[in-house]
């Protein structure tokens, strides 16, 4: 690294900075509705959102600064294998146009706010429910984490807060300051903040790659010196060259598939898309969202164009930084630095709220203040989002960096498991409630152990691949667990129903998963579903 403050770059930073935290305390103002002392206006900005912004939405919230950090860090470290965030970035998209509209139309009609109120509204069942909303807190948490390393990477490469000898309070007053405005504004304006502060975020990481892929390369002497040195490196390390080797595919297969599977199950991935206005909006951010896995195929180049500019680091999260610091202009890598800067803001600000929404709304309201008021759920939706961004920043500030990335890891590992309650739901209703809480508790056990039995990179515990049962391959342990939860959950489910074990009320008419803006209201006091019978939707 550089010694000393890069002044120029650190000044960029600090002016984009400035601009999305005027433009997030603004944004309270934006499209601000008369009553906005409700979980549909401060949680999801009075699901209001077109096509444009639902776009920059989704894609700030799901391409974020541990995106622009790691997955070309994972290509520097390990070669064309961290490719694996790409196919699933393409897999994802036509998963989730066979199921987000439904999701979208079913809670348009019942004031769903999370993933657990529809849960709830379909079983029947609170504590199915309390099981999904406590999965997707958990697995929140890490990943607000890892956005405030992605800023605290930024500011180290910057030279700002001093060496590992300065004060601890001095070494991290930035990474406080961040974090007090993003709290403040979040807190303010709730999920317009993030969505206006989008379109700053996408455009600066749209510009930054396409300066990166074509200034960086010219630099270096083309693509092919940037290949060869990076088969170089890799064949002297024993990896036998940049694609993996065939022991490695299965690994990579099950990663891609796995980790398709589980993005949307992420709360803030669903708050995002809940925002939209009409379930047209969904339809149509499924066909263009792709765009932004043609930016992150671009991105994991910067992995090998590292390692041909012979950046060393030893903290692999800090090799895209540096290679920004050591290759662009000042002014420009500080325009790199703030663009990884707000990639952090925009999605730690939705994860905040979403986390929120689902300890609001399921936990809260369900088991302990059954009458709250719509103004008192926005309270303490507020009142928890602020807590959970302390939460992380402790996380962040009292713990190795590197068990924030396993703990994200592990996340994925566990959202993956409310899969067959939320997308089977949406399809079929024959799955009973028990059996999917069965299969939820199988698979979350399961994959904590194998995950925490297994060694990562950096650390004794919490990999992510291990042997398959029955197969002796190495695979991603969310898919294994996945399988074994759904397993579980269809022989229970056929065992319940033949013992006619009794069904909770479904609240949804087969109407409700088709509806748009506009439709009129559908009844939603159904009587109970009739034991053993599919729901057809």
């Amino acid at each position: 690294m550089n010694g000393g403050v890069n002044g120029v770059a650190l000044a960029v930073f600090i002016f984009f900075f400035v601009a999305v935290t005027v433009m997030g305390f603004l944004a309270a103002r934006w499209r601000a509705a008369e009553n906005a002392n409700n979980l549909d206006e401060w949680g999801l900005g009075g699901r209001s959102f077109g096509t444009w912004i639902t776009w920059f939405l989704l894609g700030g919230d799901l391409y974020t600064a541990y995106t622009f950090v790691a997955v070309p860090a994972a290509i520097y470290a390990t070669g064309a294998a961290g490719f694996f965030a790409v196919p699933y970035t393409i897999l994802v998209y036509p998963l989730i146009f066979t199921f987000l509209p439904r999701l979208w139309s079913v809670s348009h009609k019942h004031g769903y706010v999370t993933t657990s109120d529809f849960v709830r509204g379909r079983f029947g069942s609170k504590g199915l429910s309390l099981a999904v909303a406590i999965t997707g807190i958990l697995a929140t948490m890490p990943y607000i984490a890892l956005q405030l390393v992605g800023i605290q990477a930024v500011l180290d490469v910057m030279g700002v807060g001093g060496g590992e000898n300065t004060n601890w309070f001095i070494k991290d007053l930035p990474l406080l300051i961040a974090f007090g405005v993003l709290a403040a504004y979040t807190y303010s304006s709730g999920l317009r903040a993030p969505a206006l502060i989008a379109f700053v975020k996408d455009t600066l990481i749209y510009i930054v790659i396409a300066v990166a892929i074509i200034y960086i390369p010219i630099k270096l002497g083309g693509f092919d010196d940037i290949f060869s040195a990076a088969n170089d490196k890799f064949t002297k390390a024993g990896a036998g060259g940049l694609a993996p080797a065939a022991e490695g595919q299965w690994a990579y297969g099950t990663l891609a598939l796995g980790s398709a599977l589980a993005l949307f199950m992420y709360p803030h991935s669903i708050t995002a898309t809940l925002s939209s206005r009409s379930r047209e909006v969904i339809r149509r951010n499924t066909t263009i969202l792709p765009l932004y896995s043609l930016m992150l195929g671009l991105l994991a180049l910067l992995g090998f164009m590292a390692i041909a500019a012979g950046v060393t680091v030893e903290n692999g999260q800090l090799a895209i930084p540096q290679l920004f610091e050591d290759m662009f202009p000042d002014w420009f890598a500080g325009v790199a630095f703030a663009a990884i800067g707000i990639g952090a803001l925009v999605p730690a600000a939705i994860m905040s709220i979403a986390a929120a929404n689902l300890f609001t709304r399921n936990i809260y309201k369900d088991f302990l203040r059954p009458n709250a008021t719509p103004e008192e759920e926005t309270k303490v939706s507020k009142l928890v989002s602020l807590l959970v961004k302390v939460g992380a920043l402790i996380f962040v500030l009292g713990m190795d960096k590197t068990v924030a990335i396993n703990f994200q890891l592990l996340g994925g590992i566990w959202i993956l498991q409310t899969f067959p309650a939320l997308v089977g739901g949406l399809f079929t209703r024959w799955f009973h409630r028990w059996a999917l809480l069965a299969g939820w508790a199988v698979g979350m056990v399961y994959g904590t152990w194998k995950a925490y039995d297994t060694p990562s990179g950096t650390q004794k515990h919490f990999g992510n691949t291990a042997d398959v049962p029955g197969i002796g391959e190495i695979g991603y342990i969310g898919l294994t667990a996945f399988v074994l939860n759904v397993v579980v959950t269809v022989v229970l489910t056929l065992i319940l129903r033949a013992v006619k074990a009794p069904d909770g009320v479904d609240e949804t008419s087969s109407a409700d998963y088709k509806a748009d803006a506009g439709d009129p209201g559908v009844q939603t006091d159904l009587p109970p579903a009739t034991a053993g019978a599919p729901g057809g939707h």
